[in-house]
């Protein structure tokens, strides 16, 4: 971890915790978008039931963009566990601080990205 980070990485960690909490939550409260939409013709319209399978759609790739948000941000809080936090994986670099507050689960630098 480079030494420049040590005195912000507690609120890069904080960060990193509020941010996955905040999208379990989101999960938790999605989860019912989610289910299997039932077919039943008789109380729901032709139209009704496409919107049913939109929202549904929506739901599970919003939901499976939230999971892998949350690995990403699981490996950072492993990262910072293991003192590699803050190192760029392509170039070993340090990764510029402000990049870690705009993304703090960036695992490259932006030249490394580009």
């Amino acid at each position: 971890m480079p030494d420049k980070l040590n005195d912000s990485i507690n609120e890069f960690r904080l960060a990193i915790e509020i941010e996955l909490t905040d999208l379990i939550s989101q999960s938790n409260q999605s989860s019912a978008e989610r289910k299997p939409v039932r077919l039943d013709q008789q109380s729901v319209g032709r139209l009704s039931r496409m919107d049913a399978f939109q929202i549904q759609e929506m739901a599970k790739a919003l939901d499976t963009r939230r999971q892998k948000r949350c690995r990403e941000l699981n490996a950072a809080l492993n990262r910072i566990e293991q003192r590699e936090y803050g190192i760029c994986e392509g170039c070993g670099d340090d990764i510029p601080e402000k990049r870690l507050q705009i993304n703090p689960a960036a695992r490259r630098c932006v030249e490394c990205v580009k």
